[in-house]
This record gives structure tokens, C-alpha cells and sequence, in this order.
């Protein structure tokens, strides 16, 4: 069952291949994915013999965000906005430790990548996307906040492009992504996807490991992905909403394919 390895990992030589392997959920972060990222994240964190991490999805997406299914639950209030609290305090983490390695990381996107997803995108150093892929900020929608991807949708597109993406949570094509900085270049279909991953593998491995890992380094040193505070005060943000009755409401309408009550 995909949800039993929920992270695919293969390697050849210096090249990791991460495969985000729920296909039927759109590849939607659970917490069994998460817990597979960090040990991955932990072990490539400290392997100097890994080059480069390459992202994807399996079944034609790349990551549809959170699953929706592990938001709703018949806690209390207080026990939905402790463990939310929790969850996407390492989340944001998470998405700092993809951008903190040493490796180059590549995302090859195909399909779906909505809110989570585009947190993965975004911490990669460099992102690729099929001219089919869709992308979509879609929180507020659901009576949520984007709170762990806005810093790096921010840092990626600018602020005035992240604006309309999170506020307006309509879906964007491939081209709409690439001409707002979403991703660097948008490819034919799969073939041509995975010609340009491997052409940029090549690319990088004329590099010298030492030098592309002080190299990111710098870019780092640049500045800092959000203000001191800023991911407690989003995850706080998110479990907010989360355990709200609009998120309830959002999620319920979600589900039911249905606009939600709050729509006129």
C-alpha cells in the first residue's frame, strides 16, 4: 500500500530521487510522509557523498499540500490546536532543513501542486514543471492560512506575485508559474521534464561539492527566509484556523465539492 512508503527513495551514484508516493490522494502530506522526510532530510543532512536531491510525485502529481482528512478530527479545540500547533511548527522546519542542505535539489513538478506542494517547490534550489502542472494557494478557501509556504512562495516569486496567489487561491497554470518565477522553466510533457532534470544533474556535477554547498551557503547568508518569530507565530496562525469553525466549514465544503457558506 503507498501509504505503508509514503516516500520512495532511490539512489544512483551522488543522485537521491525522493517520489512523494500517495498517488491516490495526490500525493497529500500525511504524517507518515513527514516522518519519512525528516529521516531523509536528517540523513542527507550529513551524507557529503549525496550531490543532489531530486523531487517528485508519483501519479502524475506532485503534492496537493496537507491532507485535509488529518486536520478534521473529534478532538477538542484545545487538543486539534495543540497538536496543529505541533505538526506545523515542523513543517515550516521541514521546508528550512529541504533548503539547508548541502545537495543541489531539484523539483520536477508534474500535475498537482497546491499549498504544501508548493513549499517543496520553493525550498528546492531549482524547480522544473510539465506544461500540464497546476498551482494553486488555496488556504483561505478552506478556512486555512498559508503560513508555512508563504515565506518561500515570497521568496521565489516576490511579494506582490505571492499576494495574488495567496489571496485570490485560484489555480495557475504552468506558464502563469514560470512568468511570475514559480518555477525557471516549463517543459513540454514528462520526457522532456526528466531530459532537463538529468541535463541540470550533469550540470551540477561539473561543480565541486565542496564549493556548490558554500556556494548555498552564501545565498543563505543573504538573508533570512522570514523575521525572527515568524514560525511560531505561523504555526500558532495555522492551528488557529485550523481548530476554527471556518475550517470546519471550508474543509466540510472541500469534501463535499460544494462552495462554502461563506460564499454569496
Amino acid at each position: 500500500m503507498a501509504d505503508d512508503t509514503p516516500l520512495l527513495v532511490t539512489r544512483e551514484g551522488p543522485v537521491v530521487r525522493a517520489v512523494m508516493h500517495r498517488p491516490e490522494r495526490r500525493n497529500a502530506l500525511s504524517t507518515a510522509m513527514g516522518e519519512a522526510w525528516d529521516r531523509l532530510l536528517a540523513e542527507l543532512a550529513a551524507d557529503a557523498s549525496a550531490r543532489v536531491l531530486v523531487i517528485g510525485g508519483a501519479g502524475g502529481h506532485f503534492c496537493a499540500g496537507l491532507d485535509l482528512t488529518e486536520v478534521a478530527s473529534d478532538e477538542t479545540p484545545e487538543q486539534k490546536l495543540a497538536r496543529q500547533t505541533v505538526r506545523n511548527r515542523r513543517t515550516g522546519a521541514r521546508f528550512g532543513d529541504i533548503a539547508a542542505l548541502p545537495q543541489v535539489v531539484i523539483a520536477a513538478i508534474e500535475g498537482s501542486c497546491h499549498a504544501g506542494g508548493l513549499g517543496f517547490a520553493c525550498a528546492a534550489d531549482i524547480a522544473f514543471a510539465t506544461a500540464t502542472a497546476r498551482f494553486a494557494a488555496p488556504e483561505v478557501r478552506r478556512g486555512l492560512v498559508p503560513a508555512q509556504i508563504l515565506p518561500w512562495v515570497v521568496k521565489r516569486t516576490g511579494r506582490t506575485a505571492a499576494t495574488r496567489l495567496v489571496l485570490e487561491a485560484t489555480v495557475i497554470d504552468a506558464a502563469e508559474a514560470g512568468r511570475i518565477g514559480l518555477v525557471h522553466q516549463v517543459l513540454a510533457d514528462a520526457a522532456a521534464l526528466e531530459a532537463q532534470v538529468q541535463a541540470t544533474i550533469a550540470a551540477v556535477l561539473e561543480g565541486a561539492p565542496g564549493a556548490l554547498a558554500e556556494t548555498k551557503g552564501l545565498l543563505a547568508a543573504l538573508g533570512p527566509i522570514a523575521p525572527e518569530g515568524y514560525a511560531e507565530a505561523g504555526a500558532a496562525a495555522f492551528a488557529r484556523t485550523a481548530s476554527s469553525p471556518e475550517a470546519a466549514e471550508g474543509i466540510a465544503a472541500f469534501k463535499a465539492k460544494r462552495k462554502a457558506a461563506w460564499v454569496r
